[in-house]
């Protein structure tokens, strides 16, 4: 499996103006769902609700377990990492075919 390339960031910004212009709306209602999206996507999170979209992905919380690390200056003194809660993101099929084809293009080029 190859890495892709670093091409360039979308930022929340650039996609306002992208859905805004595709769609013919006024970016500030483009704006507005965007973040009512986005904080009722954490809320539910928060909350420890599973979040599924079909054919784009899964996002769920999980539990880090507690682990030992070790500091790369002075790796004789083990550091304890306490467990935590993350986010995971589980791609959908057809995101995973979109990515996994544009890998194939980044790779032969």
């Amino acid at each position: 499996m190859g890495t892709m390339t670093k091409k360039s960031t979308m930022t929340k910004k650039k996609l306002i103006s992208s859905i805004s212009q595709e769609k013919g709306l006024h970016p500030n209602d483009v704006r507005n769902v965007i973040q009512a999206f986005l904080d009722r996507l954490t809320e539910s999170l928060a909350e420890g609700e599973r979040l599924e979209f079909r054919d784009f992905g899964v996002f769920e919380v999980v539990v880090r377990k507690q682990k030992i690390g070790r500091n790369p200056k002075n790796a004789s003194v083990p550091i304890v990492i306490p467990a935590r809660y993350a986010v995971k993101f589980t791609p959908g099929k057809k995101m995973r075919k979109l990515i996994e084809k544009a890998e194939k293009v980044a790779v032969e080029a």
